[in-house]
């Protein structure tokens, strides 16, 4: 008797379930823009090694006192630079068999104009960096191109939907699940290169800016009809 009852509670449950199921597609849309940078961010480092270490810290000091000053001259504002890290380190050189000291501070620079990058880097190059880490692109207009990539996944989703749907000779209704992969930024791969000072003066470019794919990524159900 408990084992009949239970089949018929069973049979219940899933008399239910069915009832509550909605006929659905659901797709992944993605969308793309892309747009030609007018931003750059440059990661650059002044170091300096020695055997004192006093003297060693304050030439990196006095240098990156130069290099803040030259930014600020140059126009780029404070919300712009940042300090990323400040070492002062004590190695061993075995060539020498002697302890020397390094000092070293990185500093990220937002320059909103990347047709001023060549006359940034010769002015920075002559207040005393020494190693440019790292050369990425942005848009000032980043938000904006979020949108547009939103909106061309929504549509993807919706043609796709559409066309699966066509070939069971059904059509689609309202959305009832939709959800946002993370959107992601692509820049092209950055060429650059340190130019001589000569090179700069004579106006050579030395940044290729390439384009910027902004992305995004929806998935969605849609109601079959």
């Amino acid at each position: 008797m408990k084992k009949i009852a239970f089949i018929f509670i069973a049979f219940i449950s899933v008399q239910a379930i069915a009832q509550d199921l909605v006929p659905m597609v659901s797709v992944t849309g993605e969308g793309a823009v892309t747009i030609v940078p007018d931003e750059v961010e440059v990661r650059l480092s002044v170091e300096h090694s020695g055997k004192d270490i006093k003297t060693v810290k304050s030439d990196n000091d006095q240098a990156v006192d130069a290099v803040l000053k030259f930014l600020k001259q140059f126009g780029i504002a404070d919300k712009d630079m940042q300090t990323q890290h400040v070492r002062l380190n004590k190695s061993y050189d075995y060539n020498t068999k002697n302890y020397k000291f390094v000092a070293s501070q990185t500093l990220t620079v937002l320059l909103k104009k990347t047709a001023d990058y060549d006359k940034m880097m010769t002015g920075l190059l002559e207040q005393g960096i020494n190693r440019i880490d790292n050369v990425s692109f942005r848009s000032s207009d980043m938000e904006r191109l979020k949108s547009e990539a939103r909106i061309k996944a929504i549509a993807n989703a919706k043609q796709k939907a559409t066309e699966y749907a066509g070939e069971l000779n059904q059509k689609i209704g309202k959305a009832i699940v939709i959800s946002e992969t993370s959107s992601q930024n692509h820049p092209t791969p950055p060429m650059y290169r340190m130019a001589s000072d000569s090179a700069m003066e004579a106006g050579v470019e030395t940044l290729a800016v390439g384009e910027l794919s902004v992305t995004a990524k929806v998935y969605v159900s849609f109601q079959l009809l």
